[in-house]
């Protein structure tokens, strides 16, 4: 087997937290419910940084909404029953979608990307036992069901239908 084809059957976690994809995140805009972006906010006391506290601002381009939040926190959490949100304003996520085992969702495309890689992958090398690093990262937070073969194709039409749902807007 050539190293070409190797490389796309395997995946190697590369230890990416949630909080790694919170700098961009892509929303639904509470106004006018086209795609709106979430990232941080110009901070006029010019306080350098990219870390989760940092000032956010919603933008949508569509309708001009403008947002800012200032209060320094985020929420991430996710209504089982419901849409999950972004953790600043707790606008809806627009990478989303329902299938019949839950809710495949994304920050950004990034996100969706590393997600859909993971899917794809026969053969997925987690972290080592034995090794002292991050060990709950986003893909071994991943429902059981999304890490399931008999579930690939299900979930990799939903994460194909997300991504065509930036290309309709």
């Amino acid at each position: 087997m050539s190293p070409i084809s190797t490389a796309h059957r395997r995946f190697r976690d590369p230890r990416s937290t949630k909080y790694d994809f919170l700098g961009s995140i892509l929303v639904r805009c509470p106004n006018c419910d086209k795609v709106a972006h979430v990232g941080t906010a110009p901070d006029p006391a010019e306080v350098h940084g990219q870390g989760v506290f940092v000032p956010r601002r919603l933008v949508c381009r569509n309708c001009g909404t403008s947002k800012e939040s200032r209060r320094g926190g985020l929420t991430l959490h996710r209504d089982p029953s419901g849409s999950s949100g972004d953790p600043y304003f707790g606008a809806r996520l627009w990478l989303q979608t329902e299938i019949r085992h839950g809710s495949v969702w994304a920050y950004n495309l990034e996100h969706l990307d590393l997600i859909k890689r993971f899917v794809h992958a026969p053969l997925r090398e987690g972290i080592p036992w034995h090794d002292h690093g991050r060990k709950m990262t986003v893909v071994a937070r991943l429902p059981a069901w999304m890490q399931q073969a008999k579930n690939r194709d299900e979930v990799l039409r939903a994460i194909a239908h997300i991504h065509a749902s930036l290309l309709r807007t």
